[in-house]
């Protein structure tokens, strides 16, 4: 008999995953990462069930000491982590560890897993040298792969190459129940389609007992009894469906599903092909998305970091680092760069008779009017207050002049509901480097805010007539 050790912080969780395993393995059990480091020390141990959550605070810490130990460094080890602890999952995949389930354990998926791990060399007997060049090649492939749509795209286009069937797909389940083809060896790479679940039995069936579903003879198997009527025009003779993963938390509920025509119909290799494929599938896919995850959560991060919160445009900090890097690159190509400073007129009074709230709304409208002028090569922030700045990279005095005019215009024409029918104006000041004449950025600042305030006070004195 195989011995498990399960070590795992809660005694309910190792009293659960012990009830799942007891019969058919040999299991032990330790609170600790250092208890379960002296036990894999002195047992022969065929598998880890190793919990993130450990009393000395470092999973990843005692999965390296167990990867690290020549008693342990080859014995499978399956990291267990609530769905919260992303960042712990890919540390201790880094540390070495072969794999993770997350909390709560489901019974089927953790037998499974164990299941894959333990497999001996007897169960590639009816593999041949191909296919196995083919695991290892998608292995390499998909892992280093950060693409999850890429990945599915890989698996489909590696398993049409290895085995004779009509069909290859991968299917997805979202939390609503709702099934998407996302890679099919008969679509368009990148099309997805929706299909219903109720259509497709061997599906359910894999969904509901998340174990592998082979149907030898599809128009005569009992599984297909409701749907037999449409499913007649089809040439499949057999289906084979396997759960890729089922940690709808992290990234959903993936399906391999083949179909073959030929009356000998899912074949023993065919069969463990693609369990192995769905359960080296598994692992990348699960990383991909969570690199993935991540890495948008990473770059929304950044992007709030230099974006002003209120209008979204960047905000004084990262406009004086475009700033810098614009003027450096005017003056290394002679190239011509203005900036443009925009005041609100009588903002004050905005906020004294309508509110702040009323403030906010002008600011937030201004703010994407002038994103929505602007050329892709342009830069605008809103510089403080109710002040404005936009760079014109390349941009002529008279280019920059004339878009300071469209600005003007078209806020002059903004109607905002809050106001009650009173228009917004604004002051507009424009400089512009040309040809190395002006000696640093803080001077094109200088210069571009100089000639607004002397707009502002135009303005004034005009009103003052």
């Amino acid at each position: 008999m195989r011995h498990i050790l399960i070590s795992d912080f809660e005694a309910f969780s190792r009293t659960v995953i012990r009830d799942y395993l007891d019969g058919a393995y040999h299991v032990f059990s330790v609170p600790s990462g250092t208890e379960a480091i002296e036990l894999a020390q002195r047992q022969p141990l065929d598998l880890i069930l190793l919990d993130m959550e450990t009393p000395e605070g470092n999973g990843a810490e005692i999965c390296s000491l167990l990867k690290e130990a020549n008693a342990t460094k080859y014995i499978p080890l399956i990291l267990l982590s609530s769905c919260s602890q992303k960042e712990d999952i890919i540390n201790g995949l880094h540390a070495g560890a072969d794999d993770y389930l997350t909390k709560p354990i489901c019974e089927n998926e953790l037998l499974a897993r164990i299941e894959a791990h333990l497999r001996t060399k007897d169960y590639y007997g009816d593999l041949e040298k191909e296919d196995l060049l083919m695991l290892l090649e998608l292995s390499e492939i998909i892992s280093v792969t950060r693409n999850p749509k890429r990945i599915l795209s890989i698996i489909v286009e590696k398993m049409v190459e290895a085995i004779d069937v009509s069909r290859c797909s991968i299917i997805s389940l979202d939390d609503s129940g709702g099934l998407t083809v996302k890679a099919s060896s008969d679509l368009p790479a990148n099309k997805e389609i929706k299909i219903d679940l109720g259509k497709y039995p061997e599906i359910e069936k894999a969904l509901t007992t998340q174990r592998p579903v082979v149907l030898q003879d599809i128009r005569k198997d009992p599984l297909m009894l409701h749907v037999r009527d449409k499913i007649q025009g089809l040439s499949d003779q057999a289906i084979f469906v396997t759960p890729i993963i089922n940690k709808q938390n992290v990234i959903g509920t993936f399906f391999l599903r083949t179909a073959s025509p030929v009356k000998e119909g899912i074949s023993t290799r065919i069969f463990k092909l693609c369990q192995l494929v769905a359960n080296i599938s598994g692992n990348a896919l699960e990383n991909a998305v969570i690199f993935e995850a991540m890495h948008s959560q990473r770059r929304l991060l950044e992007e709030l970091a230099i974006r002003d919160s209120l209008t979204g445009l960047y905000n004084h900090q990262q406009f004086y680092t475009r700033l810098e890097e614009e003027f450096y690159r005017a003056q290394r190509y002679a190239l011509p760069l203005s900036c443009i400073f925009a005041d609100i007129d009588n903002f004050k009074h905005i906020n004294d008779y309508y509110g702040h709230v009323t403030g906010d709304v002008v600011l937030k409208q201004i703010g994407k009017l002038i994103e929505r002028i602007l050329r892709k090569s342009d830069i605008a922030s809103r510089y403080g207050g109710e002040e404005f700045a936009v760079l014109l990279p390349n941009t002529s005095r008279r280019g920059a002049g004339n878009f300071a005019k469209r600005l003007e215009k078209e806020i002059e024409e903004l109607s905002i509901e809050q106001l009650q029918g009173k228009k917004v104006s604004i002051s507009v000041g424009v400089a512009t480097c040309q040809n190395g004449k002006m000696p640093s950025c803080q001077d094109l600042i200088q210069f571009a805010d100089e000639t607004m305030y002397a707009a502002k006070q135009a303005k004034k004195k005009k009103a003052c007539l």
